[in-house]
């Protein structure tokens, strides 16, 4: 038990260390514009826009808050973005990583 605990807690400094990383060096915003720019192009953006407008119909403008918008959408959200845009960030990730030294 204290084992699984441990490697959690291991876990979450070395992300939070590699999120420190891709802070420090901007790779992190390059990365959000990257996936911004992919998610556009294969049309996710228009889908999941699409996506809300039904919602907001069935429910109703007023029946419905920001928040129930977006713990409705994001499950189809994530679902919705295409494994190759995936893979070219986890890619983009695993490159910066091997030129970093003290990670």
């Amino acid at each position: 038990m204290a084992d699984l605990q441990e490697r959690k807690l291991k876990d979450a400094q070395m992300r939070a260390t590699i999120n420190q990383k891709l802070v420090e060096t901007g790779e992190r915003e390059r990365l959000k514009e990257l996936l911004r720019a992919r998610l556009i192009e294969c049309g996710w953006r228009d889908q999941l826009k699409a996506y809300c407008k039904e919602i907001v119909q069935q429910k109703g403008l007023e029946h419905i808050t920001v928040d129930d918008l977006v713990s409705e959408i994001t499950p189809r959200g994530r679902s919705l973005v295409p494994d190759d845009v995936k893979k070219e960030l986890l890619q983009r990730i695993r490159t910066f990583l091997a030129q970093q030294s003290d990670v």
